[in-house]
């Protein structure tokens, strides 16, 4: 357990800029800073970080929060888990006991397998220091191909001893379970037994975006390499592991990419790794694997701009062309590097200096345009495969979201080729209406899927009731009474989400609550006693909705009102800090939301500020909400007045209370100075 004390100066130390600009780059705008949202397909900036409120929100899908709910809801993590990844950022000490055997069992499955996989990183690299074996083989190896001792350690490179059960045997003379080894991969069981997945290879262990590690990949030695189906071996999928969701060395080289404002892709780890000791940092790798949107999209929270650095074999040819449209699609910038013949990254960054290494990328890497039309249309002669090549260009630049960019690109590709175009800009179209039209066909097959295998019958239609004159509704005039349908279900239909069941002015009332509930707005109000007292303003919002027996729509809205009326009396209560940290995370989130301005994202107002001071700020909307309550109710009654049929007592009931509703709803309207009256 972490003390109260030392959890208080964690928080205190943490800064909200700090934390997110780990995992996203952040762009100054007015006071706050914003950025792609980590948490959704972002295209543009939607996540607000504010500074002075120590707290981040998405205005599209509504996550964030403090630096701890932060990474809780970006790492996935427990809240203590959270607060030893701040006090590591921040050097603070945290002294804790040592886990019982009862404590680590109750430990989530999750947070096990990060437990077991960062003990077994430690015990490759430490084999690999100290033992015989691993100094004499691991090293070696690792010396063999240039990688300095300082790259070891920044890499945490190790080494798994030959013998079949080396690893297994240690961790579970440690403690740790069969069943974690098996579900992070480091260790394979049949009929024979459990074994190292690993055993006589170099390892390169996987770290995620936060530095967590989440798997391994190990490579069989040089010397053992022929004959070896296996070169590498990689970790398995698992539930903290999606190899579609990864990339090696993400995490050492995520501030380079931001610094940089770009990112080089290469295929394999030691091309990561001889990148960093050749002094470019910004690099890493999807290790031969397909690269998947989820990639993309995790490097596109860094940085727009992509180069594609490759060997310049027909391997290496393929491997830079099956990512383009996809990156294209995902609003990447892209440029293309393919390295001399017989070199790939790896060897060629041992060959050269950095200062030569950099050069040789400014002056070679190419745009996609260039790189994908010299591959497939310059110098072709055959009008079908020149043809081809050309369609295939458009249809690559046909997936580009910018508009203005997709215009450049043609008009840059026709004077290439030497085509009009106009013609290519048609080609282009058919291909966009194209995907439009199989997007629309998706959504409509969604909609199909989600939908109950069977729907029930529709009811026949009813027949006129010819015996029940029309009936007057105010505002309305004579109209047909509705006859009684038959219930055709227990269960209430649900029209709207609770949001939309919530007014806008409900949202307004806890904004202010949120941001100002326990500043003081009236002095001295009379109590029936003969004493006075002060009223905040949940206080008063909550006096005020007390005195008719009315109450806020949403159960967060209630929690909220009620919790800053419970807290007004402690010292230093600020309801903003403490909602925005609050251990429920709808109330979090929602606060969060209320704390910072849309405006600051460039975006046009959704919740607008009203002028004036807050006590008026508020009475108004106190008696705005009564309004909405009154025009609610005559919507009602109208609804009933329609379908009471020949009841003429309960008619003539809600035609008195429509009136007495109206008089109530007229007399708010002038108060607020509307002309509302009908």
């Amino acid at each position: 357990m972490i003390d109260r004390a030392t959890v208080d100066r964690i928080i205190d130390a943490a800064k909200i800029v700090d934390v997110v600009g780990e995992f996203v780059t952040l762009k100054k705008a007015g006071v706050n800073y914003k950025g792609l949202c980590p948490f959704h397909d972002d295209r543009n900036p939607s996540f607000m970080v504010s500074p002075t409120k120590n707290i981040c929100h998405c205005f599209v899908c509504g996550k964030g929060g403090t630096p701890a709910k932060f990474l809780m809801e970006h790492e996935q993590i427990t809240y203590p888990e959270a607060l030893r990844w701040l006090a590591r950022k921040y050097n603070i000490e945290i002294v804790e006991k040592e886990l019982t055997d009862e404590e680590r069992a109750q430990q989530s499955e999750r947070e096990s397998m990060f437990v077991v996989n960062e003990w077994a990183r430690d015990w490759f690299h430490d084999t690999l220091k100290n033992s015989p074996d691993g100094i004499a083989i691991g090293k070696q190896y690792f010396r063999s191909r240039g990688i300095r001792d300082d790259i070891i350690e920044k890499f945490q490179l190790g080494y798994a001893p030959q013998r079949r059960d080396a690893l297994c045997s240690a961790a579970i003379a440690k403690g740790y379970k069969k069943d974690f080894l098996l579900k992070t991969g480091l260790c394979i069981e049949n009929e024979k037994g459990i074994y190292d997945r690993y055993s006589g290879r170099a390892i390169f262990p996987w770290l995620n975006v936060s530095g967590k590690v989440v798997a391994f990949g190990g490579r069989v030695l040089d010397s053992r390499t022929k004959g070896v189906a296996q070169k590498y071996v990689n970790s398995p999928d698992s539930d903290i592991y999606h190899k579609e969701r990864e990339l090696y060395g993400i995490y050492q080289a995520k501030k380079a990419i931001v610094k940089e404002d770009r990112v080089f892709m290469v295929e394999g780890y030691t091309d990561v790794i001889a990148m960093h000791q050749a002094g470019v940092e910004n690099v890493v790798a999807n290790s031969g694997t397909a690269l998947s949107v989820y990639q993309i999209r995790l490097l596109h929270r860094f940085t727009n701009n992509i180069t594609l650095l490759y060997d310049g074999d027909e391997a290496g040819i393929h491997a830079a062309m099956r990512g383009t449209d996809m990156l294209l699609e995902e609003g990447m910038n892209i440029k293309v590097l393919l390295l001399p013949d017989g070199d790939d990254p790896d060897s060629f960054a041992r060959k050269h200096s950095t200062e030569e290494l950099k050069r040789y990328i400014d002056e070679h890497q190419t745009d996609f345009i260039t790189f994908k039309s010299r591959l497939t249309v310059e110098n072709v002669s055959d009008p079908v495969k020149r043809s081809e090549g050309i369609g295939g260009i458009v249809k690559s630049i046909s997936v580009i979201p910018d508009q203005i960019l997709r215009s450049t690109y043609i008009s840059e590709f026709s004077r290439r080729i030497g085509m009009k175009e106009q013609t290519l800009i048609a080609e282009m179209n058919k291909y966009i209406r194209r995907s439009l039209e199989e997007k629309e066909k998706e959504r409509e097959r969604e909609q199909r899927r989600q939908q109950p295998a069977t729907a029930a019958a529709p009811l026949p239609p009813q027949t006129g009731m010819p015996d029940v004159p029309p009936i007057y509704i105010p505002g309305e005039g004579f109209v047909e009474p509705e006859p009684i349908a038959p219930p055709v279900s227990e269960e209430p239909l649900a029209l709207h989400t609770p949001q939309e069941q919530a007014s806008k002015v409900e949202l307004l009332l806890i904004r202010e609550v949120v941001r100002h509930g326990e500043e003081i707005i009236f002095d001295n109000v009379e109590t029936e006693d003969g004493g006075t007292v002060t009223l905040n303003v949940a206080q008063y919002i909550d006096f005020d909705l007390s005195q008719d027996g009315l109450q806020l729509t949403l159960p967060v809205y209630r929690q909220i009102l009620q919790e800053a009326v419970a807290h007004s009396g402690e010292p230093g209560f600020k309801a903003e800090t403490y909602f925005c940290g609050h251990p429920d995370l709808e109330v979090s989130q929602l606060a969060t939301s209320l704390a910072i301005d849309r405006h600051q994202l460039g975006r046009r107002f959704v919740v607008e500020e009203r002028e004036g001071s807050l006590c008026h700020r508020v009475r108004h909307l106190m008696m705005d909400f009564r309004l909405d309550l009154m025009e609610a109710r005559l919507r009602s009654i109208q609804q009933e007045l329609r379908t009471a049929g020949g009841d003429m007592k309960r008619m003539m009931q809600l035609l008195q209370e429509h009136k007495d509703t109206k008089e109530i709803r007229d007399a708010l309207a002038r108060q607020l100075g509307s002309d509302l009256v009908v």
